[in-house]
């Protein structure tokens, strides 16, 4: 049986160990440089930044989680940011996914999100297919762009 709930700081070392494991499957190991007292700190200290839910088995733990924040749309308001939705691989295609996404969902409506927007890497092709299965926009014009925090400090200097 699988029950979903929101995230408490006790599963932070689990949660961390499927961003691990996210990080494995997109073939980027070493990018995860996040450590668990960032995790505490930054979910769990004066001014929490993200939140998430779990996916628990009373036999395995948590399988799976969906991490989110609140951003802000100039154009609409208010909308939650999936940054990351993970199931451990023995257990991805059960539904667990499509049950964490379900929460996040529930969350936008509950919080009054004008927006649930999330990304998607262009060779995921089962998480794609789920996506327009449910009839979400997947939109090719917008470019991602980030800075390390090495490039944000040479940028300023």
């Amino acid at each position: 049986m699988i029950q979903i709930r929101k995230g408490i700081i006790d599963d932070l070392p689990q949660v961390h160990g499927l961003i691990q494991e996210l990080a494995d499957y997109e073939r980027a190991p070493h990018e995860v440089t996040n450590t668990l007292e960032d995790m505490r700190r930054d979910g769990f200290g004066e001014k929490p930044i993200f939140e998430f839910f779990v996916a628990e088995t009373a036999e395995n733990g948590i399988v799976g989680i969906a991490l989110y924040y609140t951003a802000y749309s100039t154009w609409k308001g208010k909308m939650l940011f999936l940054e990351d939705l993970v199931v451990t691989e023995r257990y991805r295609r059960t539904g667990i996914g499509r049950k964490l996404f379900n929460a996040i969902l529930k969350e936008a409506k509950l919080t009054g999100a004008k927006r649930f927007k999330w990304q998607v890497l262009e060779w995921n092709e089962p998480a794609i297919a789920f996506y327009k299965k449910i009839g979400a926009n997947l939109d090719g014009e917008w470019i991602n762009c980030n800075m390390t925090e090495e490039q944000i400090k040479t940028y300023l200097a």
